[in-house]
């Protein structure tokens, strides 16, 4: 498996690794998210990666929206899959809440983003949310990327769909067998249990990952050569911490937070200094350790997210919910393929 992280050098020149930064939603604290100008924002700041969702509308438009309600972050009302792209009342027409004021883009027209020469390094995350007809959005992606030219070599090995319910990873297979495949999710038990053999990347919330049984998880996915994503990183404190657990990747709404914080604990200068990366290093970086320690835990004492009774409480109204939306997680056995009970 392919990890794309930031390899750095510390003053001892021991190769130290920091996580990569994905946009959550883009640079989404910043711009609208979910919207092109936040993608292109996360993308210039650093980011190696876009984390995005995508929801389907009743005339077979994949858009790239969280909610499956228009409400929260729109002008516009109703149900994504209750409602058109096309037409004089379309969703085209739709304007976010949140200023610079912006259009949803589809999926279509974030894969031609994606395909621009300047932003062919960057990994698309997919959040396939549970409330989707599983084939009918990857035949429609599948449509989307293979009309690319060179897909297979220039876009198919960037995408990385996130699954949160294992009835989907049989129609991934199927319909993308090219895409790589991650879990996202809030319980350890159901990544362990259902995902485990059919993914490469896990994508779990900070807080179920800071909990004991999130770190020996953690550790299970160092040995097997598994991409550990963590979200939503928002403070410093919070991104020093998933440093320290040596995660692969941190989803975050403040790239360039993350992409300034990563810069100075590497030892490397920002972009446009005059001072060389070596020189910046030795004057000012000082040892990671050092820098690192500068950086509280006192948030998992502060925090309701990191309580105990919290992790219990979203584990189990987590898990009923995403049954309530896409069945029961529960496997049965069918010619040898495990398939989803009804």
């Amino acid at each position: 498996m392919t990890v794309l992280s930031s390899t750095i050098l510390s003053q001892d020149t021991t190769a130290t690794v920091l996580p990569d930064c994905w946009g959550h939603r883009g640079a989404s604290a910043a711009f609208p998210e979910n919207t092109l100008a936040s993608f292109e924002l996360a993308i210039k700041d650093g980011a190696e990666g876009i984390e995005t969702d995508v929801h389907v509308s009743a005339d077979d438009v994949i858009l790239m929206f969280h909610d499956p309600d228009l409400s929260r972050t729109t002008n516009g009302k109703g149900k994504i899959k209750e409602r058109n792209w096309h037409g004089p009342d379309g969703m085209q027409h739709i304007k976010t809440k949140k200023e610079p004021i912006q259009s949803i883009p589809t999926f279509a027209e974030t894969i031609a983003f994606l395909m621009k020469p300047e932003n062919r390094h960057v990994t698309l995350n997919l959040d396939v949310k549970p409330h989707n007809e599983v084939t009918r959005i990857f035949t429609l992606m599948n449509d989307t990327i293979t009309a690319q030219p060179d897909w297979q070599t220039a876009l198919a090995p960037r995408i990385l769909l996130g699954l949160w319910h294992p009835k989907f990873i049989k129609v991934a297979k199927e319909v993308l067998p090219y895409c790589r495949r991650a879990h996202i999710g809030w319980s350890i038990d159901v990544a362990r249990r259902y995902f485990w053999d059919d993914v490469d990347t896990f994508s779990i919330a900070m807080c179920v990952l800071a909990s004991p049984e999130g770190r020996r998880f953690l550790e299970e996915c160092k040995k097997c050569d598994k991409q550990v994503a963590v979200w939503t990183v928002n403070t410093k404190e919070e991104m020093v911490e998933a440093c320290r657990w040596g995660v692969d990747v941190i989803i975050t709404d403040h790239t360039k937070t993350w992409l300034d914080l990563r810069r100075t604990l590497s030892g490397k200068p920002s972009p446009g200094s005059i001072v060389s990366a070596t020189q910046y290093r030795l004057e000012f970086a000082g040892d990671y350790d050092s820098m690192s320690s500068q950086y509280s835990t006192l948030f998992y004492w502060t925090d309701f997210r990191y309580w105990t009774p919290f992790l219990w409480l979203i584990n189990y109204l987590g898990t009923r919910r995403l049954e309530g939306l896409a069945g029961p997680l529960s496997l049965k056995e069918v010619d040898g393929v495990a398939e989803v009970v009804s």
